[in-house]
C-alpha cells in the first residue's frame, strides 16, 4: 500500500514544493470569511495542511504551520495595511512590513500546532481527532488574550450562515464552533491516513468519524432547538423603537475645524428626519462628535440644546480630554474615547471609556519601560483605558455600550452584559478600514457576541456597516458600506440566559487543560521508555 509519504512525495516532488500543500490549505480557508463567504470550505480544506504533517519531525511541522498561518491571516487581515496607509500616513513598504510582523506573529501560533500535530505523530499512528481540536481551540484562545490579544480571523467565524450550528456559542463561546470545524478536518484526515498506512485501526478511525458526526448533528439539533425557544421569548417580551445614524463622514475631514459646523449639522439633520418613526433611543457612532465636548463650551450647549428639541435620548461617542493639569508651566492630559448619553433633557446620564484600546492606534505598549519607542512611533494617540465595566439606565431598561474593537473579545463584552442584560449596544467608526473586507469581517465578529450572550445588538457605524442584530444572531435591519442615513427598528429588549454569558469560557480552559495534561502524559511515557 502507498505510505502517506509517497502520496506526499508524488503529488508535489521536492524539497520544498511540499510547503505548497500548507500554504494552498491556509488561502482556501481566507475564502471561507468575509466578503468571500465560503463557509463550507472550512470543513475540509485544512485536511491538506494536516496530511502534510502528519508524521513529519517538529522542525518541519513548524515550518509547515507557519506556511499555512501566513497567507491565511494576510488575506483575511490585509485590510490593517489600508488603516496604517491611508490615515496613517505610513509608507508602502513599511506598511506591509507592518501587517507581514502581526502576520508572522499569528502565524508563530498555527506554528507551534504544526510542531506538536508531528511531534506527537511522527513515533507511531494517533487519531488527530483524540487532541488536534483541543490544541487548536487552546491556541485561538491564547492568541485573543496573550500581548495584549488580537482574536480576528478566528475559525468559527467562517460559520456565520451557518445560523443552526452556531446557537452552540451560547454555551461554549466561538471557540466552540471553532471546535466543530477543526473536529470534522481532523476526523476526515483520520480517514484519509487508515487507508495510507497499514497499521493504523480502520474501524476506531471510522468509530472516531462517526460520533463526530454524531456530535456535529446534535450541535445542529440544539441550535434549531434553541432558535425556536429564543421566538418563543422575543414575541412576548417588551420592545423599544431605536434609531441609528448613520453620517458618512470621511476619515481625512472629521476633525477639521473648517468642516466641523456641516458635520455637525449632518448629524442634526438625519436625526431629525430619523423622528418621523418616533424612536425612544437615538444612537451616533463612536466619536461622532467632531469637538471635544468637555472643552468646547459652545458646541456642547448647541447639542444639549438639539437634543432638548428632539425630546429623545442620545448615545454618541465622544473624545473627551481628562486629568488636565499644569506642571512647570507645560500642559498635561489624557484622552478617553468614550460613550456619552444624554437624557431627553440634555443631561448627560452615562459615560463609559473604552477599556481595550488599540495597540499603536490609541496607546504605545510598553512606553513606560522602552524610553526610545516614543520617537519610533511619533503621532500615535495615547489615551487611557477606561476601568468600569457599568451599564446605563432608562426607563425602559439597561444597556452596556462597546466601543470600536472591543467587540471582538468575548470575554470582555461578556462582562459588560453581565453588568447590563437588556441590550448591547456597539458604537464603531470602521472609515479606517476603507473599501476593503475589514467591515465586512467587524460586523460579522459582531454577530457572534450577540448569541454568546443571547441579547440584541445594536450596531452605529459611522460609514457602516449599521445594524440591529437579534439574540439569535439574525440581521433584523441594516444600512450598507459608505451610506449616508438612518435606520429605524423596534427591537426586543429582554434577558435571556445563556451557559457563556454565566460561566465564560468555561470551553476554552477545559481544551487548554485537555492538552496540557495530554502533553505531561506523552513526556511521561518517553521517558520511561528511555529509562
Amino acid at each position: 500500500m502507498l505510505s502517506l509519504k509517497n502520496m506526499r512525495e508524488t503529488i508535489i516532488p521536492g524539497k520544498y514544493k511540499g510547503y505548497l500543500i500548507p500554504v494552498f490549505s491556509g488561502l482556501l480557508l481566507s475564502l471561507a470569511y468575509p466578503t468571500f463567504n465560503l463557509g463550507f470550505l472550512a470543513f475540509f480544506c485544512i485536511v491538506p495542511f494536516l496530511l502534510s504533517l502528519y508524521g513529519r519531525d517538529g522542525k518541519g511541522g513548524f515550518f509547515y504551520g507557519l506556511s499555512f498561518g501566513l497567507p491565511y491571516f494576510f488575506v483575511t487581515q490585509y485590510w490593517i495595511y489600508h488603516s496604517i496607509n491611508q490615515y496613517g500616513g505610513v509608507p508602502f513598504v513599511v506598511s506591509i512590513t507592518v501587517v507581514m510582523g502581526l502576520c508572522l506573529y499569528e502565524s508563530l501560533y498555527t506554528g507551534l500546532f504544526g510542531l506538536i500535530v508531528s511531534t506527537m505523530t511522527s513515533k507511531r499512528p494517533v487519531l488527530l481527532t483524540a487532541f488536534a481540536p483541543f490544541l487548536w481551540v487552546g491556541l485561538e484562545f491564547l492568541r485573543g488574550r496573550l500581548f495584549t490579544g488580537f482574536p480576528w480571523s478566528l475559525l468559527g467565524y467562517t460559520q456565520e450562515g451557518f445560523s443552526t450550528l452556531v446557537q452552540i456559542a451560547d454555551i461554549t463561546g466561538i471557540y466552540g464552533v471553532s471546535f466543530l470545524v477543526i473536529l470534522v478536518n481532523t476526523a476526515l484526515t483520520d480517514l484519509v491516513i487508515t487507508h495510507f498506512m497499514k497499521k493504523t485501526d480502520r474501524r476506531t478511525a471510522l468509530l472516531s468519524f462517526t460520533m463526530v458526526m454524531l456530535l456535529f448533528a446534535l450541535s445542529v439539533a440544539y441550535g434549531t432547538q434553541r432558535i425556536k425557544e429564543i421566538k418563543r421569548i422575543t414575541s412576548s417580551s417588551r420592545h423599544i423603537r431605536v434609531a441609528i445614524v448613520q453620517g458618512n463622514i470621511d476619515q481625512s475631514v472629521k476633525w477639521d475645524r473648517r468642516y466641523q459646523k456641516d458635520v455637525v449639522q449632518r448629524y442634526f439633520r438625519l436625526t431629525k428626519s430619523s423622528l418621523r418613526e418616533k424612536p425612544q433611543l437615538i444612537v451616533w457612532p463612536e466619536t461622532a462628535l467632531p469637538f471635544y465636548p468637555d472643552l468646547d463650551k459652545k458646541l456642547s450647549k448647541r447639542l444639549k440644546s438639539f437634543i432638548k428639541e428632539i425630546d429623545t435620548p442620545l448615545l454618541t461617542g465622544a473624545i473627551l480630554v481628562r486629568d488636565r493639569r499644569v506642571v512647570k508651566n507645560r500642559l498635561y492630559y489624557s484622552l478617553t474615547n468614550s460613550a456619552l448619553l444624554y437624557d431627553e433633557d440634555g443631561n448627560l446620564l452615562y459615560v463609559y471609556d473604552k477599556i481595550h484600546l488599540v495597540p499603536f492606534g490609541e496607546y504605545v505598549p510598553l512606553k513606560d519601560l522602552l524610553f526610545f519607542i516614543n520617537r519610533l512611533v511619533e503621532g500615535i494617540g495615547d489615551y487611557k483605558a477606561g476601568t468600569s465595566y457599568k451599564g446605563a439606565q432608562l426607563k425602559w431598561g439597561a444597556f452596556s455600550t462597546i466601543i470600536c474593537y472591543e467587540a471582538i473579545f468575548p470575554g470582555l463584552v461578556r462582562k459588560l452584559v453581565d453588568a447590563s442584560a437588556d441590550l448591547l449596544i456597539n458604537i464603531t467608526n470602521d472609515a479606517w478600514f476603507g473599501k476593503t473586507t475589514g467591515p465586512y469581517q467587524h460586523f460579522s465578529i459582531s454577530r457572534f457576541r450577540a448569541i454568546e450572550n443571547r441579547v440584541t445588538l445594536v450596531r452605529a457605524a459611522n460609514t457602516g456597516i449599521s445594524g440591529f442584530i437579534d439574540a439569535k444572531g439574525d440581521v433584523i435591519k441594516k444600512l450598507g458600506l459608505f451610506r449616508t442615513g438612518y435606520i429605524v427598528a423596534n427591537i426586543p429588549v429582554v434577558e435571556i440566559e445563556s451557559f457563556y454569558k454565566k460561566y465564560g469560557d468555561f470551553f476554552s480552559y477545559l481544551c487548554l487543560l485537555y492538552i496540557a495534561l495530554a502533553l505531561i502524559k506523552i513526556r511521561h511515557k518517553r521517558g520511561g521508555i528511555r529509562s
